[in-house]
């Protein structure tokens, strides 16, 4: 379930340096590699609570894209993103303030924060845009490559809400596999939709199930100050991904860092920032290593 810090956090001062496109009928915002660089592959993007369309996103796709990969990030929530404004809102719920504050101003924002938020939890639940998800990476799977390559190599990058349809395509459920575009070598069988997930802070986890049905190369990046995810469950996590012989994985927990660090820091917190920058580098490592 979610928490408040999947709500809250700061907005990134850098400005988006892609476009706007249309991908197999979703709205998506696309970032690409330098011109004249061929992608390593594609990352899909699977953004938290405030969508496609949010700065903070974009701005870390760009990011991937400068290190060589085609980045797809769709609306997933079928128009119904978070709000940024729900950032101010949480934030200022949180703050520590006077009396009068608290007793006049605290409440009225409490119910705007309701206003944005009970509608995105009933629109956006995993259970009601796993279809949509799965959808858009078959898609994806079977259309013909956006550049020229025999071996399409398609990763998920998930963070918060997202974590949780990336660990569903890491599960590699038999139903969801498909016949790769007739482009691509091997593609008389079903295969997987993605050939790597990445998830930071992920949320809605069920802990062991969910960790038990992954079977695709997999990065975790959490911090040990998530109130999502405890350091018992990352330990289980680990302890279970360990035990598995059908899927390799890393597991990173970040000394001091927050629910959201890798999508909605401070700009001026440095020691989340840094946090933010190493969850960046482990998935940048982690899509180039099975990319090649």
């Amino acid at each position: 379930m979610s928490c408040s810090d999947c709500f809250r956090g700061g907005v990134s001062q850098s400005h988006p340096t892609g476009k706007e496109a249309t991908i197999n009928g979703v709205r998506s915002y696309v970032a690409e590699p330098e011109a004249g660089l061929m992608p390593k592959g594609i990352i899909v993007f699977i953004t938290d609570a405030f969508g496609w369309d949010f700065v903070n996103n974009q701005v870390l796709c760009d990011h991937y894209a400068k290190r060589g990969f085609l980045v797809y990030c769709p609306d997933l929530m079928n128009g119904h993103a978070m709000s940024p404004l729900m950032l101010l809102y949480v934030g200022t719920l949180l703050e520590k303030t006077s009396w009068f504050h608290t007793i006049i101003v605290k409440p009225f924002i409490f119910f705007k924060a309701l206003y944005h938020g009970i509608p995105w939890i009933l629109a956006c639940r995993p259970a009601k845009t796993e279809a949509g998800v799965i959808r858009f990476f078959k898609d994806l799977r079977t259309s013909p490559p956006p550049f020229h390559t025999t071996d399409l190599k398609i990763g998920a990058a998930g963070f918060c809400w997202g974590g949780k349809h990336t660990v569903t395509l890491a599960k590699d459920e038999p139903k969801h596999r498909v016949i790769r575009h007739s482009s691509q070598t091997l593609s008389l069988d079903p295969k997987p939709l993605i050939d790597a997930a990445f998830v930071a802070h992920p949320t809605y986890i069920k802990v062991p199930d969910d960790i038990d049905a992954i079977r695709i190369p997999i990065s975790w990046s959490v911090g040990d100050e998530d109130l999502q995810m405890k350091g018992s469950d990352i330990k289980r996590v680990r302890d279970i991904l360990e035990s598995k012989t059908d899927a390799q994985h890393e597991v990173q927990l970040i000394p001091g860092a927050k629910h959201g660090f890798a999508t909605r820091t401070h700009p001026e917190d440095e020691e989340q920032m840094a946090a933010a920058e190493r969850a960046e580098e482990q998935a940048v490592s982690w899509f180039s290593k099975w990319f090649s």
